[in-house]
């Protein structure tokens, strides 16, 4: 998988409903393409380089994992569906919508089909002044010109106004209300990778759970009896000091912290894999322990079903996971939901993604926005 790039568009429509064009373009972006993070205000300009009707124009910020060129071909899919229809003409055109590409994190690209940065970016101040408001600190990574540096130079010389404001899709759901939100769910279930991709569009501190640094974890795929208790111990620990460290040392720039575990997984995973003797052992430690931890404001668990956890499990590829047993996943499964049964004061969302990808899939990753939305409302 690509690692998630910040990618700058422009947006412009001068023909029909022009703000109509435009923030439906915004929404079916963030809709089916990639998270709309940052929407500039509405500007309207001179056509630029043909006589015509005034444009509406404006930038947005998108996080994705689309190759540039996967990016492009989604978009002009997308320009087609509202219908943009583009000719083998060379001149400029009037046009229902227009969206480039105008940046691609720090990346330059010069194929055929797509220039990134922008060529003409430093020549339209359509293009320029929205930027600057949007991401007011960028860099051409080209010229390494400032974008306050650009609009100076340029030599545009037509209008481009501020108009009116226009919202930005992640705006109706107010995560920063809450200080700790916990991603739960089995083996494989995905917690890992939503919690980052929620943690880059919301701008939210992450905690993620250090399993690949405990040596007991690969002993005890191999002997579960003898290493059980080890295990089920040193998580613990480790769970409850980085918890506390983390929640205690809060990040002033970050709006909330968002983790990949709830310590209660602990007891969780030792319920299924200690002897009846060394549960009752494990358990009163961990009630010590548990009283003492802050609870999550919103806890969030994502269910699959154990197909789709073992195909997630090979497909990753972690060999010391690669001979767990189904019955042990539905094990896990169940104390979950079990557990989630007896929480009265816990603010719980359940989930079930067993049929949706949120990687490959924005449908699926906005449905778990929306999800987290309502549960706000």
């Amino acid at each position: 998988m690509n690692p998630q790039q910040q990618v700058l568009l422009s947006l412009g429509s001068n023909q029909g409903n022009r703000l109509e064009n435009i923030e439906q373009a915004i929404a079916l972006i963030h809709q089916e393409v990639a998270t709309v993070v940052l929407v500039s205000s509405l500007y309207e300009s001179d056509s630029w380089g043909f006589e015509s009707d005034s444009f509406y124009n404006c930038a947005i910020a998108i996080h994705t994992n689309l190759a540039p060129l996967k990016l492009l071909k989604k978009i002009l899919k997308l320009e087609k569906k509202l219908g943009r229809i583009r000719t083998e003409s060379t001149t400029y055109q009037p046009r229902v919508i227009d969206i480039d590409i105008i940046a691609y994190g720090d990346e330059v690209v010069e194929v055929e089909m797509l220039q990134v940065p922008h060529p003409h970016l430093h020549n339209r101040l359509f293009v320029l002044m929205p930027l600057a408001e949007l991401v007011p600190h960028w860099t051409h990574p080209k010229t390494k010109k400032a974008i306050s540096e650009l609009i100076s130079d340029c030599a545009d010389s037509g209008s481009c106004k501020k108009i009116g404001s226009l919202k930005a899709p992640l705006s109706k759901i107010n995560l920063e209300h809450f200080n700790y939100i916990a991603v739960e769910g089995n083996i494989g279930a995905g917690k890992t990778t939503l919690v980052s991709k929620i943690a880059e569009d919301f701008n939210a501190k992450t905690v993620f759970e250090r399993f690949a640094d405990n040596p007991f974890l690969p002993k005890f795929y191999k002997d579960q009896n003898r290493y059980a208790f080890p295990l089920e111990m040193s998580f613990l620990a480790d769970r409850y000091q980085q918890i506390s460290d983390d929640l205690a040392q809060f990040d002033l720039f970050k709006d909330f912290i968002v983790a990949d575990y709830h310590i209660f997984k602990s007891l969780i995973f030792a319920k299924v894999t200690l002897a009846e003797d060394e549960f009752r052992l494990y358990k009163t430690l961990f009630d010590i322990i548990y009283k003492e931890m802050p609870k999550p404001d919103l806890y969030i668990y994502l269910y699959q079903n154990t197909d789709r956890l073992l195909q997630n499990i090979k497909r990753r590829g972690r060999s010391y996971e690669q001979e767990i047993p189904a019955e042990y996943l539905e094990k896990i499964n169940n104390g979950y939901l079990d557990y989630i049964k007896t929480q009265q004061d816990l603010n719980v969302l359940i989930l079930d993604v067993s049929e949706r990808d949120f990687v490959k899939n924005q449908e699926d990753y906005v449905f778990i926005l929306e999800e987290i939305q309502k549960k706000l409302a």
